[in-house]
């Protein structure tokens, strides 16, 4: 089992993510997935060991071993094909190279012989005598020919390359498993050697890909990278992708209706608003005095200037004339009312964001000193 106990990663000011908290249980397929950019691989150096988090952890138990596929398609271009694979096993290769140094001694000491019976028993626990035939299964499987199996990784064809790779990180039943998009490169058959050998692991697998074909296949489960967290949802991809289909349709009808109520709340504070112009056309919060009687005038003579600052238009209907209009938080200014009698606007529209798909009423009168009270309320 591999941990991440409140993971934390941070490059200069950016964090990538922010203490996450994960267990990848033994055997459990965990696809990782997100946009670009999200943090995928990096986050799968962490769990490697390849990069250290700015804070937390990742542990794992002691007698583990983890194995992952390398992306340097050449930096193994002087070894053999077969030598490669073993490398899987990094201790496994070690003491085999030491085996062999040591009985090529042309001095073989009595010290050696007792170091070399060590290494035997260790070589043997590792299954060390199946290590060659294990490596050649894998490389056959993959469509690694056997007489290339002793040649040089430089002789070697790029795609071949990166089949010869994938034997290398599931070479000798590794306890844990990062896979970074190991459908790259390869052919539909070997894809489809690679999802069985994973289905039938018993192990650990943690994957990195953008195949969710490949994903739908093999994961038992899916860890979603977004917004600085990780969030492991059971089930292949398709079982994620409803889930989180069905999450965001109920987090956006929560916020429909908190967002209703609000406007509701909003609507019925706005219903008894009154704001004023005045004889120059400019909108006050001074109300006139209702001395003087309002004077006839064509509305042919009435103009509607832009405001100086605007959110919605909005559409004046007068006997079947429609007129713009913008309204924003009592900010602008409509000239050659101060001599308007009492009309009647009915608005329909946005009204400053407050009022959706209602209608309002905008009642434009004439004050004293030639002040136009304008009295704003939601028609019942």
């Amino acid at each position: 089992m591999l941990t991440a106990t409140g993971v934390t990663i941070r490059f200069g000011k950016r964090t990538l993510f922010e203490d996450v908290n994960i267990k990848f249980n033994k055997g459990c397929c965990y696809g990782i997935i997100g946009a670009n950019g999200a943090g995928k691989s990096t986050f799968l150096k962490v769990l490697s060991g390849e990069l250290e988090p700015s804070k937390g952890e990742v542990t794992k138990e002691k007698t583990e071993r983890l194995s992952v596929l390398k992306q340097d398609h050449f930096a193994f271009e002087e070894y053999t094909v077969m030598d490669t694979v073993i490398m899987g096993n990094g201790e496994l290769y070690k003491i085999m190279k030491e085996k062999d140094a040591i009985y090529a001694k042309p001095d073989f000491s009595e010290e050696d012989g007792m170091k070399a019976a060590k290494l035997e028993e260790r070589f043997a626990e590792l299954d060390g005598w199946n290590a060659e035939s294990d490596a050649a299964v894998l490389l056959n499987d993959l469509g690694i020919a056997p007489e290339k199996h002793y040649e040089l990784m430089s002789n070697l064809e790029a795609k071949d390359k990166v089949k010869v790779l994938l034997a290398q990180a599931l070479f000798g039943n590794p306890d844990i498993l990062l896979l970074d998009e190991p459908t790259n490169d390869l052919d539909l058959k070997s894809i489809s050697w690679l999802e069985e050998f994973l289905i039938n692991f018993e192990n650990t697998v943690i994957v990195v890909s953008h195949d969710r074909y490949f994903l739908n296949k093999v994961c038992t489960h899916i860890a979603d990278v977004d917004f600085g967290k990780i969030k492991v949802y059971p089930g292949n991809y398709d079982f994620w992708y409803e889930s989180s289909q069905l999450a965001l349709k109920q987090m956006k009808e929560a916020n429909k209706k908190k967002e209703e109520k609000k406007l509701s709340n909003k609507a019925n504070s706005f219903e008894d608003m009154i704001a004023y112009v005045d004889e120059n056309g400019m909108i006050t919060d001074t109300p006139p005095t209702p001395n003087n009687k309002p004077q006839e005038v064509d509305m042919s003579t009435i103009e509607v200037s832009t405001p100086r600052r605007t959110e919605e238009p909005i559409e004046l209907v007068h006997e079947g004339r429609i007129e713009h209009f913008n309204v924003s938080k009592g900010y602008g200014f409509v000239k050659d009312l101060k001599n308007a009698e009492k009309y009647f606007f009915h608005i329909s529209g946005l009204i400053d964001n407050i009022i959706e798909n209602n209608i309002v009423t905008f009642e434009l009168e004439k004050g004293s000193r030639g002040m136009n009270a304008v009295k704003i309320k939601l028609k019942k």
